[in-house]
């Protein structure tokens, strides 16, 4: 199954690839809805915009190296569970082309 960072890395190169395939991955991706874990820390909360800002390491189920960086909420009652300066846990999932964090809880 192709991930939408690896059909943008295809097109920029200058590889082709046929719409329909590219259309089929993609709806497949949106069925399947890939998810991924890490462990982070927490270094904002915006509640006004539903955001949770993370440090974090790999999220090697969706390809994606350590970085610090927002991500929307799927339920704005999980940024009640932490605070700025909290070690976590969470998960995120694909929603409409972006990862949303789904669940977050602070580490023992």
């Amino acid at each position: 199954m192709m991930k939408p960072l690896m059909i943008a890395a295809l097109l920029a190169s200058g590889l082709t690839v046929s719409t329909g395939a590219a259309f089929a991955q993609m709806s497949n991706i949106n069925q399947t809805a890939p998810t991924g874990r890490a462990e982070g820390e927490v270094r904002k909360i915006d509640k006004a915009a539903g955001e949770i800002t993370l440090k974090h390491g790999p999220i090697k189920d969706m390809g994606m190296s350590g970085m610090t960086m927002a991500f929307p909420v799927a339920d704005p009652t999980l940024l009640d569970k932490v605070k700025v300066g909290d070690k976590v846990s969470f998960t995120v999932a694909m929603k409409n082309s972006q990862m949303v964090v789904q669940s977050v809880e602070p580490r023992k």
